[in-house]
């Protein structure tokens, strides 16, 4: 953990997604940013080099036996479709310690490198933020952008990865671009946008992706269980509903979030209704039980002060 650098942010103590997402927003705030590489790994955690991963592990940890023990986990193989297959590349699937080797192969891989190597070779300023395999670097220059882009798709060849040619792109961005262009990152779409004063200020919302799959389980989650006791039924959809929309209530986005609550409502109410050929509540009603049971939205996690994320817990 000492070893790691700050822009990594992944599985990691006391470092959350919110913190590199505030991270993000002060960058290209307050610092020199123009343009945005964001970039895709294809199949990372499938694709993790043993040789390299081990090496590695060996330039920090010194015990043999403790090395031993990881060899043997990332050849122990997989099951797929019920039949046991070897691995030769790849960490464990589900498995604890994945995480923190991809943080150990990234951290040589991309971290290490950009910060002692790359920055060095710019015209002008650069950021780079990771999330485990998710990252993506912040550039003053375009020229620097397509630069690093070059390099990285051949410094992750070197050690058995692969940028997704569709998913990665250099976009301008940032308060002296006038571009509509967007990025996703960590579930959010990030965009230009103004304050109602009319100043700079970035934009953020909870991405189509995201949006689409939030309403898909709920839908599917709902139908399922609405035979259920109800009590136990309301108590673990506020328990659902709170852990997601928190997630996405940050600085700015209230009317995201409320329009997550009000959309599990009606869906809540539509098909709890379905139980039977007789309806079991009616709206007005209704709308007092989910006030009463369901926690409503507000702003958890404050990404705009000039400290650290404050997650605020006062309901």
């Amino acid at each position: 953990e000492p070893r790691f650098l700050d822009c990594s942010y992944g599985f990691r103590p006391n470092r959350k997604a919110h913190d590199a997402i505030k991270v993000i927003n002060d960058t290209i705030m307050y610092k020199k940013v123009n343009y945005i590489l964001d970039c895709d790994i294809k199949g990372f955690f499938d694709n993790v080099n043993h040789e390299w991963l081990m090496k590695f592990l060996r330039n920090d940890i010194a015990d043999p036996n403790y090395l031993r023990y990881i060899a043997r986990m990332l050849k122990s193989g997989v099951m797929i479709e019920g039949k046991y297959e070897d691995t030769s590349v790849g960490t464990p699937q589900g498995g604890l310690i994945s995480p923190i080797l991809a943080n150990v192969y990234l951290h040589y891989v991309l971290d290490l490198w950009f910060e002692k190597c790359i920055k060095k070779q710019l015209y002008g300023k650069a950021y780079l933020v990771r999330f485990a395999d998710d990252f993506l670097i912040m550039f003053q220059y375009e020229r620097d952008a397509q630069r690093v882009y070059e390099a990285v798709i051949k410094r992750m060849e070197l050690f058995g990865l692969e940028l997704s040619k569709e998913k990665t792109r250099i976009l301008p961005f940032g308060r002296h671009s006038v571009s509509r262009e967007t990025f996703d990152f960590l579930g959010f779409t990030h965009f230009n946008s103004k304050t109602r004063k009319g100043y700079y200020t970035v934009g953020h919302k909870i991405s189509r992706k995201k949006k689409k799959q939030f309403k898909s389980n709920l839908k599917k989650w709902v139908k399922e269980n609405r035979n259920t006791q109800f009590d136990e039924f309301m108590k673990t959809l506020n328990k659902k509903l709170t852990g997601s929309v928190n997630y996405y209530s940050l600085s700015g986005m209230i009317k995201e979030v409320r329009n997550l609550w009000i959309h599990s409502l009606y869906v809540t109410f539509k098909w709890l209704n379905r139980r039977s050929q007789r309806k079991s509540f009616k709206l007005e009603k209704f709308y007092e039980i989910w006030n009463d049971r369901i926690i409503r939205p507000y702003i958890h996690v404050d990404i705009w002060s000039g400290d650290k994320v404050i997650y605020n817990m006062n309901v």
